[in-house]
């Protein structure tokens, strides 16, 4: 959790939360009538378009401008994330097995770290959030309605962005940074090819594709992640300075 520095302003008062499910029967069911008084802002993205680095120059902002943060990503609960680590180096498991792994870490995330701390006023940074999960999914040929089913649990987050970076400048920049890919994150479970930075290629164009379906259902907001790390983080600071200051 990012140092607060001056007093939690997240802005726009506390309200309900927003649950992907429709009804009482969704979300989390005793947390049905919480309120928060934080805002909960993703930035998504494939392998290497620079995530990492946009999310802790967001945080430093955000800390200056005077509001805590809390970071948050996939495979960071204290009660799943070491069993995901485990369970991939079994390239024979399932593929919905391997979906609930993920979902259960976010579910443990969302309850115990994400909602407390909305509650407690912070900007939470999600590195990534189910947007992911469900286009891994998908290309996996697991049932889209499926997956938006698995996650009607998740609370609708206030911001959504999507990195967009061309797979050969994302193979050129592992090769730059030395990056190594697992079974997994080169998609070398489908099959695609025996040569695993072909194989990354075609799977992120894949999960790119995905995200693109995904862009009006959800809300995301596309950011060129292509150019220099100072032009991505002059277009999404800009928007999330905007937002807060409207909600301020």
């Amino acid at each position: 959790m990012g140092a607060a520095r001056g007093a939690v302003r997240s802005g726009g008062g506390h309200r309900p939360i927003r649950w992907y499910g429709d009804g009482l029967k969704d979300g989390i069911p005793y947390l049905h009538d919480l309120e928060i008084g934080g805002r909960l802002i993703v930035v998504e993205g494939p392998d290497a378009s620079g995530r990492s680095t946009q999310i802790t120059r967001i945080t430093a902002k955000l800390e200056a401008d005077g509001h805590a943060v809390l970071n948050t990503g996939l495979k960071r609960s204290e009660l799943m994330g070491r069993g995901i680590l485990e369970a991939k180096r079994n390239v024979s498991l399932g593929k919905r097995t391997l979906a609930l792994f993920y979902a259960a870490d976010f579910a443990d995330q969302l309850e115990h770290k994400i909602i407390p701390a909305l509650q407690a006023g912070f900007v939470v940074l999600a590195d990534r959030y189910v947007y992911t999960l469900m286009a891994r999914n998908a290309v996996r040929g697991i049932s889209r309605r499926w997956s938006h089913d698995l996650y009607s649990f998740a609370m609708v987050p206030d911001l959504v962005f999507y990195l967009d970076v061309d797979p050969p400048k994302l193979v050129h920049r592992v090769f730059e940074k030395h990056m190594s890919l697992d079974h997994y994150e080169s998609g070398a479970d489908l099959g695609i090819s025996d040569d695993m930075f072909e194989s990354f290629m075609v799977y992120q164009g894949r999960l790119a594709r995905e995200f693109k379906s995904m862009q009006k259902k959800y809300g995301l907001i596309t950011i060129d992640g292509s150019g220099g790390i100072e032009d991505t983080s002059a277009a999404l600071q800009g928007r999330i300075d905007s937002y807060l200051g409207r909600h301020a």
